[in-house]
């Protein structure tokens, strides 16, 4: 039976048998419904038979049965969905449920402009006893395998693809010997040569993807879903080599699904999003989730004509008018990526026009590109509207970290996801390295200064994060030496990818900076960023494992090996324990000799002498004109009210005086969030609605002030951390909620 998974703390699994089959493309063909906040319609895979297969055995009959075999022992017997034909026809806008699926028989449904509709189509459902008596008869039909949750699937077919006009000239070197098979050999020997077309033709390839996506059906097969899972075969078929190689699936989302946001913006209106949850966008529409999966895509998406479509598409997309009060609009990518990266973004949405949002920054002609030389490619990048408020040093550090995962996480990947390191870890190191050529005007020293009070605040949120989560989730590499294995069908798992708790954590993010910031140091700054380079040359468009990088940078600089420097004692130090590791342990006083570190020292030194005077005082008001503080910078303010947190009593007239003098209210997220924090711990009320308007527009950021809010046990914060929940809740995601729900209930 299939394994039932906690869908908040376990491990996420990868179903998808990437080593019998691989998903080269995908076509979309899609309708989004604000009413019923529904994503509708079909989605057209383009396969090539899998890597594993191919090595283990030239029939790939063995290697199949035995795929299936163990299928059968760990799945209980489920439904499987039959074409019906002959039957009454479905309207044209049938209410389907999770267990129908309509067939039309040997007619296609296509329109001229490959729109597929419903009518002329039948509905019916064939009995679960049907997949037990062919297993139990002995016959073991090949499984396809996709990775699919929260979605309704409608119906599946094989597409044929050889009646596509002009499609001859990818049948030049089929050969064609058994002629009982010829068609389907001919349909499949047609999708190797188009997924497998050189990338300066990538034009022509788009073109006939398009085309075969609209081609008429050949076969419907059957199929079966599961919690994690899209199960399909194809009677009789026992091989990869042998199952169709383009297949069609109509499919809905749900509007509970993990994989999008069905919400309203700042001005009420709605909009729907992608929001790359633990279980990214098998939710969304059915693929192949593991790292292994490269793919290509295109996407059509049809919605009412106040909306706007963006996507990470390589294409600036026109609208077009279908019919009145409809738009449609297309996206494609033609470099292959994980079908993670695929992101949609639909509201009523306004553009910014690119002249005035970039001046500003682009004032060294060094750094600028003429009109003609830039890409202006719509990859899509999300921020929170809590990093847009306030100064501009969170918004642009935050930027300058999503570029980062433009070469590590997008151009080069992890093999293995449970290595969120290769990821996060490169782009927090390399945002502070952009953020400092961002600025341009800064000096070395200024520079400096500025990396390493960045260097004692990720310091001190490692420190804190270590003492208060699980070990286990600590760790950067937790498979270890199974890092990257798969099974034999290529499934496999993300250790504790459902854990709720660790999508908050930042601990891989922290980790592997400190452990690139160390690599630097030892090796020095500029042979590491010589080394860097070559790395993402050599590796570009490619997936990785800790020790591919880990060894080509030994490799570069071997003088570090008579240190004692070695993947294995990186292994050992950095990636494969819990904790803070023993190089970072005495490296954290070193950052407090920085200027900029003196100076908020000094500051705080004030502002406890201030609360002191201000205490003896009582209520006569005292001048306080001879105390002149310092203007700090946003970074210098969290380290500022971080050490204040530490202080055990502020009074009222000291923290109203510090929200004066800085005036707090008007910061970025992360300075507000220390305020709030100040707020709870020091039960200053006049401070409350403060705490109630981070907790409602702030909200990602917010979560564990609502545990601050509960630890006091004070009746007041206690009613403000229930009232805001209540009225937030519905706007969170799963994981968001559960943790809240968890701290309040």
């Amino acid at each position: 039976m299939e394994t039932q998974l906690d869908p908040m703390k376990d491990d996420l699994p990868l179903m998808a048998n990437t080593n019998y089959m691989l998903v080269k493309h995908y076509i979309l063909d899609v309708d989004v419904d604000f009413k019923s906040k529904v994503i509708e319609g079909i989605i057209v895979l383009f396969f090539e038979t899998g890597s594993q297969y191919r090595k283990t055995s030239s029939t790939g009959k063995e290697c199949c049965q035995s795929q299936f075999d163990e299928t059968c022992k760990v799945r209980a017997c489920e439904p499987c969905y039959a074409p019906v034909t002959n039957v009454s026809a479905c309207s044209s806008k049938p209410e389907y449920n999770d267990f129908a699926v309509c067939g039309k028989g040997e007619e296609d449904a296509s329109d001229k402009n490959g729109n597929h509709s419903n009518e002329a189509q039948a509905s019916g459902i064939s009995s679960s006893k049907d997949i037990c008596d062919i297993e139990n008869h002995g016959n073991k039909d090949f499984l396809l395998v996709l990775d699919c949750c929260d979605l309704s699937v409608l119906k599946v077919e094989e597409v044929d693809v050889a009646a596509v006009s002009g499609i001859e000239k990818f049948t030049r070197s089929a050969k064609l010997t058994d002629v009982s098979k010829e068609l389907e050999n001919l349909r499949n020997q047609i999708v190797h040569e188009l997924v497998t077309l050189p990338a300066d033709r990538w034009k022509e390839q788009l073109y006939y993807f398009t085309l075969c996506s609209q081609a008429p059906g050949c076969g419907e097969l059957l199929f079966t879903t599961g919690t994690w899972s899209l199960e399909i075969r194809k009677s009789g078929v026992q091989t990869p080599t042998d199952f169709p190689h383009a297949i069609r699936i109509w499919y809905k989302t749900k509007p509970e699904g993990r994989s999008v946001t069905w919400t309203t913006d700042q001005s009420g209106r709605p909009c729907v999003y992608t929001m790359g949850s633990p279980i990214n966008n098998r939710a969304l529409f059915p693929c192949q989730e593991p790292p292994v999966a490269l793919s290509t895509w295109q996407a059509s998406v049809r919605t009412a004509v106040d909306f706007v479509v963006l996507m990470s598409g390589e294409n600036s997309a026109e609208p077009v008018q279908l019919e009145e009060g409809i738009l449609s609009w297309y996206y494609y990518v033609t470099m292959p990526m994980p079908a993670s990266t695929f992101t949609i973004a639909v509201g009523c949405w306004q553009e910014v026009k690119q002249q005035g949002f970039i001046a500003p920054i682009q004032t060294n002609p060094k750094f600028s590109l003429p009109s003609s030389q830039a890409d202006f490619s719509p990859h899509i990048i999300f921020l929170s509207q809590s990093v847009l408020s306030g100064w501009s040093q969170l918004c642009g550090t935050r930027l300058c970290h999503e570029i980062a995962h433009a070469w590590f996480g997008l151009a080069i990947g992890a093999r293995d996801w449970t290595e969120e390191w290769i990821s996060e870890g490169f782009a927090t190191f390399l945002e502070d390295i952009f953020w400092a050529r961002a600025q341009q005007q800064l000096s070395h020293d200024e520079v400096k200064g500025q990396q390493e009070l960045k260097a004692l605040l990720r310091w001190r949120r490692l420190r804190d994060e270590v003492q208060n989560s699980e070990e286990e989730l600590q760790v950067l590499r937790p498979k270890k030496e199974s890092t990257g294995e798969t099974s034999e069908s290529g499934a496999s798992i993300v250790k504790h990818g459902l854990k709720a708790e660790k999508i908050f954590m930042q601990v891989h993010y922290l980790k592997g900076y400190f452990l690139l910031r160390s690599l630097a140091r030892t090796i020095g700054e500029a042979s590491y960023l010589s080394s860097l380079r070559k790395f993402v040359h050599k590796f570009h468009g490619q997936l990785v494992l800790s020790q591919d990088f880990l060894c080509m940078l030994l490799e570069d600089i071997p003088e570090q090996k008579e240190s004692g420097l070695t993947v294995e004692s990186i292994f050992q130090n950095w990636l494969d324990t819990s904790g803070i590791p023993k190089p970072l342990l005495e490296e954290g006083e070193t950052w407090k000799e920085s200027r900029l570190v003196q100076q908020v020292s000094g500051e705080v030194t004030k502002w406890i002498q201030t609360n002191q005077m201000m205490r003896k005082s009582g209520k006569k008001k005292r001048r306080l004109d001879e105390v002149v503080f310092q203007k700090l910078l946003p970074d210098q303010l969290v380290l500022l009210l971080e050490s204040l947190l530490e202080v055990k009593t502020l009074c009222p007239r000291a923290l109203q005086c510090l929200e004066k003098t800085y005036q707090l209210r008007e910061q970025d997220a992360e300075v507000r969030h220390r305020w709030c924090e100040l707020i709870v711990k020091h039960k200053y009320v006049p401070g409350y609605e403060d705490v109630e308007k981070f907790l409602r527009e702030d909200q990602a950021m917010g979560v564990y002030l609502y545990g601050e809010l509960m630890v006091n046990e004070d009746a007041k914060q206690q009613e403000l951390a229930r009232k805001c929940f209540a009225a937030a809740r519905e706007y969170m995601d799963a994981s968001s909620a559960k943790v809240v729900a968890e701290m309040l209930f």
